[in-house]
């Protein structure tokens, strides 16, 4: 296990539980990792000389081209702030953009309700966060169906259970049993009840924004909720150069309360943006400043994450393509745009293609995971259970990922030379023709020298024939019932449980079952 200290964030000044109850003290139960702290040299792709053409470009797209934000408030804000207004088009000086840029702080503490669960997103910090958004999942039998409440509930579970992982998400996968107009309490409820580790919020209309945030707000106070991050939200730029009403209301609910938005835009790279590389990141770059600079117009120097979704298209299907050498290659250049701006900045970890969790899985992640780490990202979203493009999260494929993650987080926390004195003597000991196998040295470091999965069969055949000849992806079902079978509810404080129960039941009455 990496030995990086804990870093351990108090939550000061919190109303415990707000008027509906007690914050639950509690201590860890389950074996979680803290902050993955990179240790390891960021890779630079490109001259210094080439980030910066992409720099000026994004700028000057945003200056001559404009970005479209279809929401009145908005226009009203970036005409008060002096960018060039005409209808919804807005073009943006590029000394106003970075004014606004640069009040976003560089990095920030993203709070949990068992602070001992709290992270740092931004600088040499890098947090994995699990997929989100799946309507569908490949369950514990390997059939492929629609996501339930149950499975949603299963997935927090085993978010919770994985020590690599630093949040829960939210949507891992929709509740497709639940009216639309309803699903949000449900999904937030279960991010909150099934882990006490930080998680995501809700985007899809402004009133489920404030839901989400009336939701945290009975768990960490209704104060605290006002003024420090409890949570991360998404909010996608339409490709090419269109921020939405529906993102923007979300935006303008987040940002108020001082929680972190991912600006992120979602580019099918070929179809979306121009058939290149490097002009899908000076397009993509461009719109999500434009989406930074404007959540300092709501709330200046609120913490906020720099990001991009981007593959690439298959141009004989217009399929999208996960694990491409140009989804790594924009990944690098984001990187060195983000340091650039001194910006926290998403990426995606495990984002694949692939229907099973077959080789083909197992080649796109490793593929993206690799750059996603040494392109310095901060908030590696997508890094468990992603499967078909994200329509499907599978359960084997995210137990499997979780153990992944254990050995890209010992990968990215580098070498240590702290035993190094210790090894040498070992060398003295054993001499010539020996073994170490009883050495005070190994003894001593057997367990956490290496990594050590239990789910990559490494016996000889024979003997991995004799215990039922399983594949990966059988390998990875049993796991994940195993942990769930293991499964033990980090318990809520009965007073915040309670209102949470009141609240989600006040919603339904008022909400109705089906989108207008």
């Amino acid at each position: 296990m990496n030995t990086q200290a804990a870093e351990v964030t108090e939550h000061t000044n919190r109303r415990a539980g707000g008027r509906l109850g007690r914050k639950a003290l509690r201590g860890t139960p389950i074996a979680s990792f803290p902050t993955l702290v990179r240790k390891i040299p960021v890779y630079q792709m490109v001259p210094d000389e080439a980030v910066e053409l992409i720099h000026q470009e994004s700028l000057s797209i945003l200056e001559e081209v404009g970005c479209e934000f279809r929401d009145d408030e908005a226009i009203a804000m970036w005409k008060a702030a002096g960018a060039d207004v005409s209808d919804t088009r807005v073009r943006i000086d590029r000394a106003l953009l970075m004014e606004l840029v640069s009040k976003v702080p560089s990095e920030f503490t993203l709070n949990a309700r068992n602070p001992q669960r709290s992270v740092r997103v931004g600088g040499n910090n890098s947090i994995f966060v699990p997929m989100y958004g799946a309507p569908y999942v490949r369950d514990l039998d390997n059939v492929r169906r629609y996501g339930t409440l149950a499975d949603l509930q299963n997935f927090h579970k085993l978010a919770y259970m994985a020590p690599a992982l630093h949040s829960s998400s939210s949507i891992i996968c929709e509740p497709m049993e639940i009216a639309v107009p309803k699903r949000h309490l449900h999904i937030i409820h279960s991010a909150l009840k099934h882990s006490d580790k930080p998680f995501m919020g809700i985007v899809t209309s402004k009133e489920r924004a404030e839901d989400t945030m009336a939701m945290a707000g009975i768990v960490f106070g209704e104060d605290y909720v006002r003024d420090n991050p409890v949570l991360v939200a998404i909010t996608n730029c339409n490709s090419p150069l269109v921020w939405d009403a529906t993102m923007l209301d979300a935006m303008k609910v987040y940002a108020r309360h001082n929680q972190p938005l991912i600006l992120a835009p979602f580019a099918l790279c070929g179809a979306s943006t121009s058939a290149s590389a490097v002009g899908a990141v000076a397009q993509v770059n461009a719109e999500a400043l434009a989406g930074v600079a404007f959540t300092q117009l709501l709330r200046p120097g609120s913490p906020q994450i720099y990001g991009q979704f981007m593959v690439t298209v298959d141009m004989k299907t217009g399929a999208p393509m996960g694990g491409t050498p140009e989804a790594a290659q924009m990944m690098y250049l984001m990187g060195a745009l983000a340091r650039k701006y001194r910006l926290p900045w998403r990426t995606s970890g495990f984002h694949v293609g692939s229907k099973l969790n077959d080789a083909q899985a197992g080649y796109e992640a490793n593929m993206l995971m690799h750059a996603a780490i040494l392109s310095g990202a901060n908030y590696i979203w997508h890094s468990a259970g992603w499967l078909e493009a994200g329509l499907t999260c599978g359960y084997s494929k995210f137990a499997t990922d979780c153990e992944q993650l254990v050995a890209w987080y010992k990968y990215a926390g580098g070498l240590s030379f702290d035993d190094f004195k210790d090894a040498m003597a070992a060398i003295r000991e054993v001499g010539p023709a020996g073994h170490f196998l009883g050495t005070q040295h190994t003894l001593e470091h057997f367990e956490s020298a290496f990594f050590m999965p239990s789910m990559m069969d490494f016996n000889s055949y024979e003997q991995w024939k004799a215990e039922g000849a399983k594949d990966h992806d059988t390998r990875g079902r049993e796991k994940a019932r195993n942990m769930l079978a293991d499964y033990e509810e980090p318990k809520l404080d009965e007073g915040i449980a309670d209102g949470l129960e009141e609240l989600i039941a006040l919603r339904e009455e008022k909400l109705p079952d089906s989108v207008s």
